[in-house]
C-alpha cells in the first residue's frame, strides 16, 4: 500500500514538473526581415521574473516609418480585446500573443500583406501590474523591432540567431524537466526505503516480543 502511494506521489510530481515546464516563458527576439506580399510575425515577449505572482498587462504597438521622425500608435491589446489604431494598418494586424489570459507575456502581432512602406522601427510596450500581498507594482517594458522589407526571402543572421536561441530555450526546459523528475524520483525512493526499514523494524520487534512471550509461557508451564 505504501509503495503504491509513493508511486502515485511520483506520478503527481512528474505531472507538476511538466506543467511548470509548459508554463515556462522564454524571451526570443523577433525576426527582422519580411517579404513583400507575405505575412510577418512581429515578436514581442516579456517574461515575468516570478511566475507565481499574479499580474495583468496591456500591450501597445508603435511604428516609425523609415525616414520619419515620429512614432504613430498602430495597435492596442487589453482586456476588451484588440484595437487597430491606425488606418494604414486596418485589417492587416492580428493578435498573435497570449490568449485567454490577462497575464500577457507574449505581445506578438501578425502583419498581413506586407508592403515596402512597412519598413521601419516597431516598438511594443507592456504595461504590467504585479499584484503582491499588500501592494501593487506597475511596470512598463518596451521592445524594439527593426523591420526590413525585401522582395525575396534571404537567410539573415538575426533569423539564424533567433532560431538557435529558440532551440536552446527548448533544450534548457527539457533538461530542467529531467532534473526535476530525477529529484522527485530520488526523494520518493529515499522515502520508500525509509518506510520499508521502519516496517521491517516494526515486524522484527513484533516477532521478538512474541518470541519472548512464548518463552515466558514455556517457563511458567514447566
Amino acid at each position: 500500500m505504501e509503495v503504491l502511494s509513493l508511486r502515485i506521489l511520483f506520478l503527481l510530481c512528474c505531472i507538476f514538473a511538466m506543467s511548470e515546464c509548459r508554463g515556462a516563458c522564454a524571451e526570443v527576439d523577433s525576426d527582422t526581415e519580411a517579404v513583400a506580399g507575405m505575412g510577418f510575425k512581429l515578436g514581442c515577449i516579456s517574461c515575468k521574473m516570478r511566475r507565481e505572482v499574479e499580474a495583468t498587462a496591456t500591450v501597445d504597438w508603435y511604428f516609425r516609418a523609415k525616414g520619419e521622425a515620429d512614432f504613430v500608435h498602430i495597435y492596442t491589446y487589453n482586456e476588451e480585446g484588440p484595437i487597430i489604431e491606425n488606418d494604414n494598418f486596418m485589417d492587416r494586424l492580428d493578435w498573435n500573443g497570449t490568449k485567454r489570459s490577462q497575464d500577457i507575456q507574449d505581445g506578438s502581432i501578425y502583419l498581413l500583406n506586407v508592403t515596402f512602406n512597412d519598413t521601419g522601427t516597431y516598438r511594443c510596450f507592456f504595461n504590467r501590474i504585479l499584484f503582491y500581498e499588500n501592494y501593487e507594482n506597475s511596470r512598463v517594458i518596451s521592445k524594439v523591432v527593426q523591420l526590413t522589407v525585401v522582395a525575396k526571402a534571404t537567410r539573415g543572421t538575426a533569423s539564424i540567431v533567433s532560431e538557435v536561441m529558440m532551440y536552446v530555450s527548448i533544450i534548457g526546459l527539457q533538461v530542467w524537466l529531467l532534473i526535476e523528475m530525477i529529484y522527485c524520483y530520488r526523494k520518493i525512493s529515499a522515502a520508500g526505503e525509509e518506510a520499508l526499514r521502519e516496517a521491517a523494524n516494526a515486524e522484527y520487534l513484533a516477532i521478538a516480543s512474541e518470541s519472548k512471550e512464548n518463552c515466558a509461557g514455556v517457563q511458567v508451564g514447566e
